[in-house]
């Protein structure tokens, strides 16, 4: 999951955004709420969901000659349907077009009306817009609150709305001070090994592959959640050793620490450090003393 987040990172940072749009709307009398992120080279990512059952359904697909074509995925992942959208317009108001069955050709009639953009620029300003996140418990689904304020080029997460599925109640809000990772700003996993899956959110991309999140532990006595202070450079959970690994470069890559860590009682323990620095004289990482 940390591998894939800092792939969207660099995704994020080597293309310009074409469109980041939300709609709302039916698919045939069903209602949905779907959000697009298209790039400038016509790679589209997009998920949506049914509002009665609010379960995220990722489909990526490809704007083309103004055609929209967004493909959804059976649990193999093999495509199971299409949904099409022809003369589509990043600035138009409505969106209407079609899914379709791919094994039994049957079509439903799509028809969805702009919310809202995400939109950058310096002078630009906005708040409180919310978008459906990619990820999601069994029970509960999340939106990350967005806003753009002037003089900052990007927008920010303000805060995330953690919700039940189905009913859309609203279980827990918490704010935030983070960067925006799109639709893919909310991780799901097990942090402190405890059998229970938590969420965490993206926070920072650094130099290099370096990034941060925000680790947000589950506390059953209260049904809430809570941060849990977790913090390193690009880390990783290993659910079978309970272990978390910390890898943090610098420097052109010329410089690397390793950190290993067990959790007890809810707080990240050093086990191990090590630390490496390339060596032009023998053109190979040596290991050298941690500052």
């Amino acid at each position: 999951m940390k591998l894939m987040l800092q792939i969207l990172a660099c995704i994020l940072s080597s293309y310009s955004l074409f469109s980041q749009t939300s709609y709302s709307g039916i698919i045939d009398k069903y209602p949905i709420e779907l959000d697009t992120y298209i790039y400038s080279d016509g790679d589209a990512r997009a998920i949506y969901s049914y509002t009665n059952i609010d379960e995220p359904i990722i489909i990526n697909g490809r704007l083309k000659q103004k055609q929209l074509t967004l493909f959804e995925n059976d649990k193999d992942g093999k495509n199971r349907a299409t949904l099409t959208f022809d003369n589509f317009d990043e600035k138009g108001k409505e969106l209407i077009g079609f899914w379709t069955d791919l094994k039994s050709g049957k079509q439903l009639s799509i028809k969805l009306t702009k919310m809202f953009d995400i939109e950058y620029g310096d002078s630009i300003e906005w708040t409180n817009r919310e978008l459906l996140q990619s990820a999601s418990l069994k029970d509960k689904y999340f939106k990350v609150i967005t806003s753009k304020e002037k003089g900052n080029f990007y927008a920010k997460v303000t805060g995330v709305k953690i919700l039940e599925k189905k009913t859309d109640k609203l279980i827990q809000q918490i704010k935030l001070d983070c960067e925006l990772l799109g639709l893919q700003s909310i991780s799901i996993g097990d942090y402190n090994f405890d059998g229970i899956y938590e969420f965490s959110v993206f926070e920072s991309s650094y130099a290099g592959p370096n990034t941060s999140s925000l680790y947000f532990l589950y506390n059953p006595g209260t049904n809430k959640y809570f941060e849990s202070g977790f913090r390193g450079a690009s880390l990783e959970f290993d659910n079978e050793a309970k272990r978390i690994y910390e890898h943090n470069q610098c420097c052109a890559g010329k410089s690397h620490i390793n950190a290993e860590y067990k959790v007890v009682n809810n707080k990240m323990i050093l086990i191990k450090q090590t630390c490496l620095e390339y060596d032009e004289k023998k053109d190979d990482f040596i290991e050298v003393r941690c500052e």
